[in-house]
C-alpha cells in the first residue's frame, strides 16, 4: 500500500543508523486538547532534514489556525510549503495559506519543510494550537545519528514517495515517431507521455500497434540502469464519460463485470509479472468519470440523462474501486486518481461533494485509501497553471474577481491552486497526508503573440481579468481542441510543494474529438462541443465552443492541432 509512513519510520527509528523517526502528539482526554499533532522527519542527514506536519483539530471548528512550537536543539527552517512559516530563535509557528485555513472538528490539515541543524536533531516536545497546549504522547524516539553514506534505493517493487523523483519516464515510440515526422516535431518528440488503454483490444494492440506488454518491454529497454516511470491511463469504464459523446466508449452503462473481467484483470495480470517489477507503473484512473456524479446529475441544468444512469446504478463508483483495488495489489504500481479541474469542479457546489465521491469510490470493491497514491488534475485538459497578473482575493471598484464573468464565483483561477486545495481537502477527509498531486500540462501553455503581459486595465473587473488571464479560452467548460492552446510546462518531477510531477499524460497531437459525426468502431460518438459552430449549452454556460475544425476522431492523430500546440508554447520552444 502506498505511503504509511508512520509504521515504517516507526519500524526504522528501531534500526540503528535509521534516517527517519517519527513523533506522534496525541491528547490523553480529547476534551482537554484541541489536536493531535503528527510530526515525522521522513528523512535525514548531516546537516538537514525534512519533516511533514498533520495537525487534526478536536476542537470546534475553525476558519484559520496557527501552529507553534520550540525546537529543542538549533533547528533553522530552510523552507516550506502548504503553510506560512516563521522562527524567531527556537520558536517556529506555522499559520495557514489562503486556501486551507477552513479546520473542522475531526478535520486535518498538512504542511512540510526542510531545516538545517548541528549536533543531534532532537524532536520538539510541546506544540500548541493557536496557543493552547496539545498533551504530548511521545510514542517515537529522537533521531539516531545520521548516516554517512546516502540511503539506499528502496527493494524492487517497494513505492517510493514519489515515483518521478529521480527517475527517467517512458518516452512512447508510437507517438514519438508521430511528433516527430510533423515539421519542428523533433524538438518535443523525445518527451514522455502516457499511454492509453481506452479499450479492451488496447491491451493486446490495436491494428498492429503496441501492446501493453509492448509497451513495458520497451520501458525495461529503455530503463538501462536507471529508475524508470511508466506512464499509463485506464479508461473504459462502463457508461464511460456520459456528458461528453466524443469520448464515449465501448461498454454499455450496465457492464461491469466485462469491465473487471476483461480489462481490469487482464491489465492487472500483465502489471504483476515479475518481469516489470524494476518499472514503477503510474496509472490515471478512469478520466472523466466521478465528477459527472456531481456535477451532471439530478435537477441540475448541467445533467445529462447518461449521467443519471450511471449514478444510479454505481458502475462509475464500482468500477474506479475495483481498479484501485486488485492495480494496487501490485506493489510497483501507483494509481492516481482522476480528479477533473478547477473549471470544473472549483465551485463550492462542486468541490467538497466531489471529494467525498472520490473517498466513496477509493473504499468500494475491496479498495481502500491506502490504494490511492495520488490524484491527477487537468487531464486532457486546458485550464492554465498558474494565473500570474490576478488572484482570487483581487478586487476591482468594490467587486471581487469572483464576481467576474470568467471566474463566476470559483474559489480558484489555476491548476495549481486548485491542486494544491483539493490535496489538503483529500487529507482532511482520511486520504494519506503523504498524498502527491500530478497536473497535465500537455496543453495548458496558452503562449505565443495573445499571452497577456501584465494585469488588465482597473476599468472594471471583468476587463481586469480579461485583460490578464492566460486562458484564451472563450469559456472554461470548453474542452474540445481548443483554438489558440499550446504546450505548457515540461514534465518535470517534484516542481512545487505537494505535485509529484507535471506530466505529459495527454499526448500533445492526439484529437479529443471529431468536429463532425464520423461512422467508426470505436464506439465514439459526435459531441457538438467539438464542432466549431456550435453555440454552447448550460456546461458552457451557452458560449461557442472555440474548437479548431477538420478534427478526427478523438485519440485520433491531428496535425494542425500539433503545429499551434507548439506554435503557442510557453515556456516557448
Amino acid at each position: 500500500m502506498s505511503r504509511t509512513r508512520t509504521a515504517l519510520l516507526a519500524s526504522m527509528a528501531l534500526v540503528a543508523g535509521a534516517t527517519g523517526s517519527a513523533l506522534t502528539l496525541a491528547d490523553t482526554a480529547a476534551a482537554a486538547t484541541p489536536c493531535t499533532v503528527d510530526y515525522k522527519v521522513q528523512n535525514q542527514w548531516d546537516t538537514g532534514f525534512t519533516t511533514a506536519v498533520t495537525v487534526t483539530n478536536l476542537g470546534s471548528a475553525k476558519s484559520s489556525w496557527s501552529l507553534g512550537w520550540t525546537f529543542a536543539g538549533n533547528q533553522k527552517i530552510t523552507n516550506g510549503w502548504n503553510a506560512q512559516l516563521s522562527q524567531s530563535g527556537a520558536a517556529v509557528t506555522a499559520k495557514n495559506e489562503s486556501y486551507n485555513g477552513s479546520l473542522a472538528t475531526g478535520g486535518s490539515v498538512s504542511f512540510g519543510f526542510n531545516g538545517s541543524y548541528t549536533g543531534t536533531n532532537a524532536l520538539p516536545t510541546t506544540f500548541t494550537l493557536d496557543g493552547v497546549t496539545c498533551n504530548v504522547d511521545d510514542g517515537g524516539s529522537e533521531p539516531t545519528d545520521p548516516p554517512t553514506d546516502p540511503p539506499t534505493d528502496p527493494p524492487a517493487g517497494e513505492r517510493v514517495d514519489n515515483p518521478y523523483s529521480g527517475a527517467k519516464v517512458y518516452v512512447n515510440p508510437e507517438w514519438s515517431a508521430k511528433a516527430a515526422a510533423e515539421p519542428g516535431g523533433n524538438r518535443i518528440a523525445d518527451q514522455p507521455t502516457g499511454v492509453w488503454l481506452d479499450r479492451i483490444a488496447a491491451i493486446n494492440g490495436v491494428n498492429g500497434g503496441m501492446g501493453l506488454r509492448d509497451h513495458l518491454d520497451t520501458a525495461l529497454e529503455q530503463k538501462g540502469s536507471d529508475e524508470m516511470v511508466v506512464q499509463l491511463v485506464i479508461y473504459n469504464l462502463p457508461g464511460r464519460d456520459c456528458a461528453a459523446l466524443a469520448s464515449n466508449g465501448e461498454l454499455g452503462p450496465t457492464e461491469i463485470d466485462r469491465y473487471k473481467t476483461e480489462y481490469i484483470d487482464p491489465i492487472a495480470a500483465i502489471l504483476a509479472d515479475e518481469k516489470y517489477a524494476d518499472l514503477r507503473i503510474v496509472t490515471t484512473i478512469e478520466i472523466d468519470s466521478l465528477p459527472n456524479l456531481v456535477t451532471n446529475t439530478g435537477s441540475r441544468a448541467t445533467a445529462t440523462p447518461e449521467c443519471d444512469v450511471m449514478k444510479a446504478n454505481g458502475n462509475y463508483v464500482k468500477g474506479v474501486g475495483y481498479a484501485l483495488n486488485k492495480l494496487g495489489d501490485v506493489p510497483n504500481v501507483y494509481n492516481y486518481i482522476d480528479a477533473g479541474h478547477h473549471g470544473w469542479i472549483g465551485w463550492d457546489d462542486n468541490f467538497t461533494a466531489s471529494a467525498e465521491t472520490f473517498k466513496q469510490a477509493a473504499t468500494a470493491e475491496g479498495a481502500t485509501v491506502n490504494d490511492v497514491h495520488g490524484f491527477i488534475a487537468n487531464t486532457a485538459n486546458y485550464s492554465a497553471l498558474k494565473e500570474e497578473n490576478f488572484t482570487i482575493n483581487d478586487s476591482v471598484g468594490g467587486k471581487s474577481v469572483r464576481e467576474s464573468k470568467w471566474v463566476d464565483w470559483n474559489r480558484y483561477v489555476d491548476e495549481l491552486s486548485f491542486a494544491q486545495a483539493m490535496r489538503e481537502k483529500l487529507v482532511s477527509i482520511g486520504f494519506d497526508s503523504g498524498l502527491g498531486m500530478l497536473i497535465d500540462t500537455s496543453r495548458n501553455g496558452w503562449g505565443g503573440a495573445n499571452r497577456p503581459t501584465g494585469p488588465g486595465a482597473t476599468t472594471d473587473v471583468d476587463t481586469y481579468v480579461n485583460g490578464g488571464r492566460y486562458d484564451r479560452r472563450i469559456h472554461l467548460g470548453n474542452w474540445c481542441n481548443q483554438s489558440g492552446a499550446g504546450l505548457g510546462e515540461r514534465p518535470q518531477a517534484s516542481p512545487e510543494p505537494g505535485i509529484d510531477a507535471y506530466v505529459w499524460m495527454k499526448p500533445p497531437g492526439e484529437s479529443d474529438g471529431a468536429s463532425e459525426e464520423i461512422d467508426n468502431e470505436e464506439g465514439k460518438g459526435f459531441d457538438r462541443m467539438c464542432d466549431p459552430t456550435y453555440t454552447g449549452n448550460p456546461r458552457n454556460n451557452n458560449n461557442m465552443s472555440g474548437a479548431l475544425g477538420d478534427a478526427p476522431l478523438s485519440g485520433h492523430w491531428f496535425s494542425a492541432q500539433f503545429q499551434e500546440l507548439m506554435k503557442n508554447a510557453y515556456p516557448a520552444l
